[in-house]
């Protein structure tokens, strides 16, 4: 095994570029893999723009798809050699948030306080995966075996882009026979425009003005979609529905303007699942909210991590009821990773997501 490897590291707000760097160490509780594909995300993105802050020197990306290279001493039920993915997130399992049922905060087995978001480590407060290698994190609460005949593209949307939109259905608590509206169709969006049709909602209302993405939502399970370029979406949806409003709502873009809109479509007593990353302070407008008196509910939800989640949807993939191939439009080798991040960033040639192989 190599004493370095290829990595793709923040340098400073507009600066992420391929260095050499020493492969990690594993401690007890870890295994390294070797990454196979990985991919880019838009939350990478805040981070390139300096909108959400890393230590300098980090490796960035938290999608991993790979093989274990080694494994720590204490790692039992798994083997070298043998093909695995880890969420973006890791819990340890062993902190006050993970058992309090909320792993995605578990920032590890010491987390005896409290702070947002801490189940994200990767390429947030430990090196990321958008490298040669990766070092994960107390291993058996994390690796999940990928099953033969699934291919790494067809995984490769589990750790976090799946995760997330799925989540942003759950956590909206849809029901059989609702309506919900899903504000922007990015790979998170048709993620969630995904969930929401396996969750059982008849009426699923995609919001967005790129044609490929809107042919997409429909391929994903929007039943009808609102170009926002065109008309008021907050219009449009309420026609669509009657007047009644959508039960649920999903923010999966990170404005002000998508938060409001998702609010004001709301029934009375509807929910607001927001899925977005956002940069500023958000507002809520005193009509949409009712003066606080709506009987409405705003849940937010960080991606869901652990190996169980990650069997859980790579069941989904392997059933065939959701085919997330199609979202990966362009394919670079890790070699190339500065270039993809300039596709990414500016959103050219009808990019989704861009599978990145080492």
């Amino acid at each position: 095994m190599p004493q370095t490897m290829k990595a793709a590291v923040f340098v400073e707000p507009g600066r992420i570029v391929l260095e050499d760097k020493k492969v990690p160490d594993v401690g007890p509780l870890d295994a390294l893999i070797r990454i196979t594909t990985t991919t880019i995300c838009g939350t990478d993105i805040h981070i390139l723009k300096g909108e959400y802050p890393v230590a300098r020197g980090l490796t960035v990306g938290h999608e991993p798809v790979g093989v274990i290279e080694k494994l720590g001493s204490a790692v039992i039920g798994y083997q070298e050699g043998q093909r695995v993915i880890a969420g973006a997130i890791t819990p340890s399992g062993t902190s006050h948030a993970s058992l309090c049922g909320f792993h995605s905060q578990d920032g590890g087995p010491h987390g005896h306080g409290w702070k947002p978001m801490g189940g994200w480590r990767f390429g947030n407060t430990i090196d990321g995966a958008q490298a040669e290698y990766l070092l994960v994190p107390d291993a058996m609460a994390n690796l999940s075996p990928v099953p033969d005949g699934l291919t790494d593209e067809q995984v490769l949307m589990c750790p976090d882009i799946m995760s997330t939109g799925f989540s942003g259905a759950e956590s909206g608590g849809i029901r059989i026979g609702d309506a919900v509206a899903v504000f922007a169709q990015g790979p998170i969006g048709l993620c969630a425009t995904a969930g929401a049709y396996m969750m059982g909602a008849t009426t699923i209302i995609a919001v967005e003005s790129v044609p490929a993405r809107i042919e997409m939502a429909r391929k994903m399970g929007a039943t009808h979609v609102v170009d926002f370029s065109k008309v008021d979406p907050v219009d449009e949806i309420r026609r669509i529905t009657g007047g009644r409003g959508v039960d649920v709502a999903i923010e999966a873009l990170g404005t002000q303007a998508t938060f409001a809109g998702a609010l004001r479509v709301l029934r009375p007593g509807g929910t607001l699942s927001s899925l977005g990353v956002y940069s500023r302070d958000l507002t809520i407008p005193l009509d949409a909210f009712s003066a606080g008196l709506g009987d409405n509910r705003i849940v937010t939800t960080l991606c869901p991590g652990g190996k169980e989640r990650m069997r859980r949807l790579m069941e989904v993939i392997g059933s065939g009821r959701v085919d997330t191939r199609p979202l990966v439009t362009h394919h670079f080798a890790l070699d190339r990773i500065e270039e993809a991040y300039d596709l990414f960033a500016h959103q050219r040639d009808g990019v989704l997501k861009v599978a990145i192989r080492p």
